[in-house]
């Protein structure tokens, strides 16, 4: 099955008309209006992951056609949630550009142009930038050390949680993603974790703004107590479903998640969320969820009265 793109609300991001567009968000579960994807033209396994090589060494090869048709269903289901969905065209060298989420985080102190760690990465970059600039969308840049977004939880207003592996997300890259954040205030929480696990979004990801699901088994302790001190209630979900990137959700705001694994989708649901299923297994043994192949690029700030209204 070839997936047809052109069915997207408006053109790619990169051609969209100036300032039809703004990068904003200041919660990680505020309602998603917008959000930055690239279909998966030319996905294949990176053995840069533990997930990855895992799907090499059980002979994972990557099907084009069920990769593009799983994509086409994810776009589907946001937009049905009246999510907009603004493409990045896929290049031939960019094996993982599917997974938007690692090269951009959009803040309430404007967009981030991120700083992956991985050489075969940087082609990522360049196109992110190319198209901000097209849009007119202003942004800074990590420059002093790693940051992948994967590791970036712009949990709530006022409260930002940052994952370090040291492999992906280095400490001068955090630190200088993190400044503006501090200089305003915000409390800075970062969590070590085991470099098997990629990022943080692997094993913990926000669902509510009192609410995350996550591996606590897999988590640091002492991230474990910082979160629960912030009034925040980790819904425990099994070890195994780290490798499956079963914690790597995306919210939509309103308690509304999608999710890939039906064992959180039923520990969420106990919990009161409403809950899309999607099959990304695709892109699962190349090491992404659901949470990695979208970027948020705007989030309707709790509590406002209505639809945002963006010129076009």
């Amino acid at each position: 099955m070839k997936a047809n793109f052109d069915h997207l609300d408006g053109p790619s991001i990169g051609l969209r008309p100036p300032n039809a567009v703004r990068s904003f968000v200041q919660a990680e579960t505020d309602r998603l209006t917008d959000v930055i994807l690239c279909p998966p033209h030319y996905l294949a396994p990176v053995p840069c992951c533990a997930v990855t090589r895992s799907s090499l060494e059980g002979g994972f090869t990557a099907c084009r056609s069920t990769a593009l048709g799983q994509h086409a269903a994810l776009i589907r289901l946001l937009r049905r949630h009246d999510v907009r969905c603004h493409v990045l065209e896929p290049s031939p060298d960019v094996a993982d550009m599917c997974f938007t989420r690692d090269i951009g985080v959009s803040t309430p102190f404007g967009h981030v142009v991120l700083n992956p760690a991985m050489p075969h990465r940087r082609g990522e970059v360049d196109a992110h930038i190319a198209a901000l600039n097209t849009a007119r969308i202003p942004f800074r840049q990590i420059v002093r050390g790693t940051l992948e977004g994967g590791d970036v939880c712009v949990a709530r207003q006022g409260l930002l949680f940052v994952g370090m592996s040291g492999e992906r997300s280095s400490a001068a890259g955090v630190e200088e993603f993190a400044l503006p954040f501090r200089q305003a205030g915000w409390q800075v929480i970062i969590c070590p974790f085991h470099s098997d696990h990629l990022h943080l979004d692997t094993i913990f990801c926000m669902v509510g703004q009192q609410e995350a699901i996550g591996c606590i088994d897999l988590l640091d302790p002492t991230f474990v107590s910082a979160v629960r001190a912030c009034g925040i209630t980790i819904l425990p979900a099994p070890a195994t479903e780290a490798g499956r990137l079963g914690c790597n959700v995306l919210s939509l705001g309103a308690r509304r998640v999608i999710a890939s694994s039906e064992i959180v989708a039923t520990i969420l649901r106990a919990s009161g969320f409403l809950v899309d299923v999607v099959d990304i297994s695709q892109f699962a043994a190349c090491g992404g969820g659901v949470h990695c192949l979208t970027q948020p690029l705007h989030r309707l700030p709790d509590g406002f009265p209505g639809p945002l209204r963006l010129s076009r």
